[in-house]
């Protein structure tokens, strides 16, 4: 049980710490949208408990705070979207069913820099750029908070044209909860 449960939070919590996959899961995983980091994926199983309901819109609001700890990689929030996507799609909910709102704010604002400000900053590339634009062709909506843009200091024009900009964060996980999307926190 032990083991289980820490493999469960390593592979939901700390994704960042791996960049492949462990023997024991190699050629297991199927990515069923997303395959831009192993541990974006899904292990099928025979499991028939809370799965998909053609009756029902899926849709989740994500939270992300947790700052971009290394400049050169995607932000491992990021991975768990696709995750969450992935995971929701191997359980059967049609891509048209799923809507999926990312709220971000916090340090993660500097994962979502345009390439020039993102230059400036880290001297890098930014590797979220074309990650989020995949996440956006499939619909996956993104959001960052006006507010912390403001205390942080960081221009408007200096974010991704892909992320429209809120009043708040708060504002915004409030407002979508109204329209019925369940709030999920993917920060480690």
């Amino acid at each position: 049980m032990k083991k289980t449960l820490v493999l469960a939070l390593l592979i939901t919590c700390s994704s960042s710490l791996f960049t492949q996959l462990p023997a024991h899961l190699e050629g297991k995983m199927t990515y069923p949208v997303f395959d831009f980091h192993p541990w974006v994926g899904v292990i099928p199983n025979k499991t028939k408990v809370l799965d998909y309901d053609k009756n029902l819109e899926y849709k989740i609001a994500i939270d992300v705070t947790d700052r971009h700890k290394d400049s050169t990689t995607v932000m491992s929030t990021l991975q768990e979207v696709a995750r969450t996507y992935n995971l929701n799609v191997a359980n059967g909910v049609k891509q048209k069913n799923l809507k999926i709102a990312v709220v971000i704010h916090g340090g993660a604002i500097y994962g979502i820099l345009n390439e020039e400000a993102y230059q400036k900053k880290y001297g890098t590339s930014n590797p979220n750029i074309e990650v989020i634009k995949a996440m956006k062709k499939e619909g996956i909506k993104f959001y960052v908070c006006g507010q912390i843009l403001a205390f942080r200091q960081t221009d408007e024009a200096d974010i991704l044209k892909d992320i429209e900009i809120t009043l708040s964060a708060k504002t915004a996980l409030i407002t979508l909860d109204q329209m019925g999307y369940t709030y999920m926190s993917v920060n480690n």
